[in-house]
């Protein structure tokens, strides 16, 4: 999702920054060159990953430290307890599957539109930019994940997810070669620096009393808050089935860090090569619509069309690895949490997927898509906050009853994990009282 996402706004995000008003300078000017970075920055970076990062968190600890199912509603238990084994439970993990087949739905949807934008750019409307080609390319992607799914997370998807990788720094490196590199980089340390001075500021704006900015705000901050949150549950189960035996200082560290300066970076280059072709007077790239304008740009640059061909075979294979996780994280969410589910559901979740993706075109393309991100994003949003309760309350009940570390000293029960949201009896000091007592009988004592 993130990798179909970083394409399709790799260059238009902060272009259109550059181009348009942000809520500290005017159109064009210097401030919106470094405002365009550093929003972008603001919107893709550890904010992002810090949403995913609690929900991976949340269902790591539980899941390998408690020995629960990899289930949103288990990592609950300290605030509800067994109530989440009932419907209170069921309304969570309805709530989870909901978000994530939304989340996962529109951001197919942006990869059929990124790919015909794609098409029709480098044909020149010879394959037209229209809604029936985003549905064939929805169709035949679907297939192929189907068909990948129902052969399991074996060698075929391993096989691309490394050409995933192996594109994305091909793509990457040729940008960083051809594109302005000194710019690049001076744009992107600058604005790093631009991004941690104003993180607090950007983090809390709200614009209450300022209907223009907060207009931006909705348009840009929100969708993303709304995307990242929809993507967690898919994206935070990945991350915890990895992190296994890791502390949590080591997961923070990295799940924020890595992903996040891989991000700048990214942007820093396909940004960049944007902004300077319309900086200089090059190209009008604001006229064309959004997934088009990272293939006008490469068309100004030596090497375009490889660029373009490799961006729409990346964001291709992106397509098929997201849906066909997102058809196995599905099903195990729809199957009690179970680690390997059935073949069947992972055709059924792929179907609805699908479908939900072209009926959203159909409603209104990317807006449409959009909006139903920001609504659904709502009610997980409190799922989410709860999940921060509830991990806080455990973890400090488990430092104060045990102390933590990676491997703790002592169990309430040999091989068992500690739950303070489950009493427990010790029963090796009942065992031992029962000795102690049949002993002094034994010797003839008055027990």
């Amino acid at each position: 999702g993130m990798g179909i996402g970083l394409v399709f706004y790799g260059s238009a995000e902060p272009l259109s920054h550059f181009a348009s008003k942000t809520p500290h300078a005017e159109p064009g000017s210097q401030q919106a060159m470094a405002d365009s970075f550093q929003f972008t920055f603001f919107h893709w970076g550890i904010h992002a990953w810090a949403v995913y990062g609690i929900v991976a968190m949340a269902l790591a600890y539980f899941g390998f430290r408690k020995e629960e199912k990899y289930l949103l509603s288990v990592t609950l238990k300290p605030l509800f307890g067994k109530k989440t084994d009932g419907w209170l439970g069921y309304i969570i993990d309805i709530i989870t599957v909901v978000a994530t087949v939304i989340g996962v739905a529109t951001t197919l949807g942006f990869g059929a539109i990124q790919i015909n934008g794609g098409l029709s750019y480098l044909t020149h409307n010879a394959i037209p930019n229209e809604m029936w080609v985003q549905v064939i390319i929805i169709v035949v992607t679907t297939g192929l994940f189907v068909l990948s799914a129902l052969s399991g997370l074996g060698k075929g998807i391993k096989i691309l997810s490394n050409v995933n990788m192996v594109l994305a720094i091909a793509l990457l490196a040729i940008a960083i070669v051809v594109g302005p590199t000194v710019k690049i980089f001076d744009n992107m340390t600058e604005s790093i620096g631009l991004y941690l001075h104003e993180f607090f500021g950007m983090s809390f704006r709200t614009a209450a009393f300022n209907s223009g900015e907060r207009s931006w705000i909705d348009t840009w901050t929100i969708f993303y808050w709304a995307w990242w949150i929809s993507w967690s549950p898919f994206v935070g189960i990945f991350i915890a089935r990895i992190s296994k035996g890791r502390s949590i200082r080591e997961f923070i560290t990295v799940v924020l860090l890595i992903p996040t300066v891989l991000s700048f970076i990214w942007f820093s280059a396909f940004g960049t090569m944007a902004n300077t072709v319309q900086q200089n007077g090059t190209a009008d790239l604001t006229s064309l619509k959004v997934e088009e304008t990272l293939f006008g740009t490469f068309s100004h640059y030596p090497l375009g069309i490889l660029m373009s061909i490799i961006a729409i075979v990346l964001i291709f294979t992106f397509f098929i690895t997201s849906a066909d996780s997102a058809t196995y994280v599905l099903s195990m969410l729809s199957e009690d949490g179970k680690l390997i589910p059935t073949n069947g559901k992972k055709v059924v979740w792929g179907a609805i997927v699908a479908g939900i993706a072209m009926a959203l075109l159909f409603a209104g393309g990317l807006k449409a898509l959009q909006s139903t991100l920001i609504i659904i994003a709502l009610p997980f949003a409190v799922v989410i906050a709860l999940i921060v309760v509830a991990l806080i309350v455990e973890v400090y009940h488990e430092k104060v009853q045990m102390g933590l570390s990676i491997s703790p000293k002592r169990y309430p029960e040999k091989g068992q994990p500690f739950k303070s949201y489950e009493p427990y009896e010790d029963k090796d000091s009942e065992d031992a009282q029962v000795l102690e007592k049949s002993e002094a009988k034994a010797a003839g004592k008055k027990v």
